[in-house]
């Protein structure tokens, strides 16, 4: 056997194993999912594991943007008319939310964390001072009071002008801190005089600044990946009793700040917001990159604020029973101590255009309010996340209060806040080095089968050379052949050419006897006399 067989014997061997193997692998997904058990290995809540420490202590700095609605006509709107309100913000914070008390229980398939969150001004951030600029809106206090006397006309009716004697009213101007972190408000100041248990400071945040929302249990995500970050309990319980049906009282899905890893685009991913006193799903929209890291990009679709009407399930955050609010908002006012708060996406995005037309100088847009979290499928780890929310007051005529005889009812907005975060640098270049060993050790088998694709392209090149190689030998050696045949033929037809001279002739004859040898000449014999 010669060497250039050798060698397309060797190459076609390797060629079949490395296709045979590499085929075997890729049907088999062995690599596949060696790698995915390994992840849901490593995406636990456990000590030592790879994304402990980042959800113990988040590394990506989180921000918190407050846009207030001023009110530039509040005359008008007490006289029943439309009204109009100015944008301001965003004063921006930068939020810090280290979990602290740190428990595990359970043999370590739970744990328990508190998360207190504290918020420092970023003034480069910011459209201005907050302490120094002011703003007009809606007197919740006020609000409140007058939406617990609505029942009794005589309290009101005293209550009306008690409020007038000492001067609050149905609008407020404060500066941007005392609406955010607090201010002794008179009203609440003379109703805390006779009940010690109503707090004499208002504000949307007062008490919210380097405090927590109670203690959460989390499923660690040992026994089961996709119960990883799961909430399990929230302040001792397993479900709330705020609504009245079993299935909005139940607390799903994590606090959004951990997903399970292998994220599926037909999932439905559920969020618990206590600031929303309810949990929200969220569906996928589309692919996105965020610092080179593909993700999926998960948001509320309509049916989460839809109406009872368009669904049915809804119907749960009814309170009382039956008594609903249209599309795109949801009244809280059953775990805000009874205040007629409303919440919405912000400049009710989503919601029912007749909530837009009541107020002049909103417009909704998908770009700037909608909520979204943007999540790399292989890990669940958030890359990118918006929470954008609105606070509102709903606003109504109030038997007994004069100020309000001419309001019909209106959800009138009074903030709304932009919580973003997105993946530091450092934790992005992790990531992506992660995610490139993850494609390599589940590609290898491809890998393989390129491998071998290759091999098979350079037997074809071989065995194509070696059958030119061996038509070449044959048409060689035909020629030489060939040639052979007709030289000796004309060696054997060779003749001398006969000369007309007879002397020549004579010549050539002699010099052919010669060259002929002896021979007998025939020559005429005389006959013998007797």
């Amino acid at each position: 056997m010669t060497r250039r067989s050798c060698a397309i014997y060797a190459t076609g061997i390797a060629c079949a194993h490395l296709l045979i193997v590499g085929i075997a692998l890729v049907v088999a997904q062995v690599f596949q999912t060696l790698i995915h058990n390994r992840l849901k290995k490593e995406m636990t809540l456990t000590e030592g594991s790879r994304v402990f420490d980042s959800w113990k202590n988040p590394p990506p700095p989180v921000y918190m943007q407050y846009f207030f609605f001023n009110v530039t006509n509040p005359e008008v709107f007490l006289a029943g008319g439309k009204a109009a309100v100015t944008q301001i913000g965003p004063y921006t914070y930068r939020e810090y939310r280290p979990r602290e008390n740190v428990t595990f229980l359970e043999n370590g398939t739970k744990l328990s964390a508190l998360n207190p969150k504290s918020f420092v001004f970023v003034p480069e951030m910011s459209v201005g001072d907050p302490e120094v600029d002011l703003i007009r809106t809606v007197n919740i206090p006020v609000v409140a009071v007058m939406d617990q006397m609505k029942n009794s006309f005589i309290m009101s009716t005293l209550v009306s002008m008690w409020m007038n004697s000492i001067g609050v009213d149905l609008f407020m101007t404060r500066t941007v801190h005392e609406t955010l972190w607090g201010f002794k408000d008179p009203l609440l100041s003379r109703i805390h005089a006779m009940k010690p248990e109503i707090e004499e400071y208002f504000g949307l945040m007062y008490k919210k600044n380097g405090t927590h929302e109670g203690e959460f249990v989390f499923l660690t995500g040992e026994q089961d990946y996709m119960d990883y970050g799961r909430i399990d309990t929230w302040k001792g319980l397993s479900k709330m009793s705020w609504w009245s049906s079993n299935q909005s009282n139940m607390i799903n899905g994590t606090d959004g700040s951990a997903f399970h890893p292998l994220l599926s685009k037909n999932e439905l991913l559920y969020i618990f917001a206590a600031d929303l006193c309810r949990s929200i799903h969220l569906a996928y929209v589309e692919d996105v990159e965020v610092k080179g890291i593909p993700a999926y990009r998960f948001a509320p679709p309509e049916d989460v604020l839809a109406s009872p009407e368009d669904n049915p399930a809804n119907a749960g955050f009814c309170v009382p029973a039956g008594e609903c609010l249209g599309k795109g908002v949801l009244k809280v006012s059953v775990c805000r101590e009874g205040a007629p708060i409303v919440v919405s996406f912000p400049h009710f995005y989503q919601a029912d255009q007749k909530y837009i037309d009541a107020i002049e100088g909103l417009s909704p847009n998908k770009e700037d309010h909608e909520t979204y979290l943007d999540l790399n499928p292989i890990t669940g780890i958030p890359i990118r996340a918006c929470k954008r929310a609105q606070l509102n007051v709903l606003l109504k005529r109030v038997a007994g209060f004069p100020k309000t005889k001419y309001l019909s009812e209106t959800i009138f907005p009074i903030m709304f806040v932009n919580e973003t975060v997105v993946i530091d640098d450092n934790s992005a270049a992790e990531m992506r080095t992660l995610l490139l060993i993850v494609t390599l050790v589940s590609n290898f088998p491809l890998l393989i089968v390129g491998m071998g694709a290759i091999l098979l392209v350079v037997l074809v090149i071989l065995v194509c050379r070696s059958r030119q190689k061996k038509n070449e030998v044959k048409r060689i050696d035909f020629t030489e052949a060939f040639h052979s045949f007709t030289t000796t033929a004309k060696e054997d037809t060779a003749y001398t050419q006969v000369s007309d001279k007879p002397e020549e002739h004579s010549e050539n004859h002699t010099s052919q006897q010669l060259r002929n040898g002896s021979y007998i000449a025939m020559s005429p014999v005389q006959a013998q006399k007797c």
